[in-house]
């Protein structure tokens, strides 16, 4: 067990259903000015155990990924910290710490719609979910609503730029003109 694999088809329209409540959890993270990573974790049957997207920034908390807080909530409702048979849908691959707390759950399966080439910690950057050195290997599967999942992130850090450039823009102007107020009064040598 662990490592990619390949999808049977009924698996992989209950993945596509899954992966777009992600999706949506997602969104709800960009409402709130966060990183847009949705998670969803369901029991082996279906049954929603948890839901969450990034919260970091808002919690000032840099362990507030979505994954995490959805572990946390399957963690809460099923009164143990393991989740042997759960599955974890997210919308881009986990980082090194959530695939570490994927594994501590013991979780039976990962399903992700976009890889993280500069942080993922399941096939881009390390493969910890697959280790044979380690005592719990996870199914991975990977691409589900990928241009989906994808397009949300590079939007979302688009504007994060283009907000970057436009404060830096009215930074340089004010810099410039420190006194906006003082620009009809050259020249005028009277008093106020």
């Amino acid at each position: 067990m662990g490592g990619v694999v390949e999808m049977l088809p009924d698996q992989k329209q209950s993945d596509v259903s899954f992966m777009t409540i992600a999706l949506e959890e997602a969104k709800s993270g960009v409402e709130q000015g966060e990183v847009p990573v949705g998670a969803l974790l369901v029991s082996s049957t279906g049954e929603e155990l948890g839901r969450a997207h990034n919260a970091s920034i808002r919690s000032t908390d840099p362990t507030a990924h979505a994954e995490i807080l959805a572990l946390r909530q399957g963690a809460e409702r099923s009164g143990n910290y393991r989740l042997p048979g759960a599955i974890l849908y997210v919308t881009i691959e986990p980082c090194s710490m959530c695939a570490g707390a994927i594994l501590q759950a013991r979780l039976a399966r990962l399903v992700f719609g976009a890889r993280d080439p500069k942080a993922g910690g399941v096939v881009s950057l390390f493969q910890i979910l697959g280790d044979p050195r380690l005592n719990h290997q996870v199914e991975v599967r990977e691409g589900i609503l990928e241009e989906e999942c994808r397009a949300l992130i590079r939007s979302f850090f688009q504007m994060q730029r283009l907000a970057h450039a436009q404060w830096e823009n009215a930074k340089m102007h004010s810099e410039r003109n420190p006194r906006s107020s003082d620009a009809g009064r050259q020249g005028d040598t009277r008093l106020p």
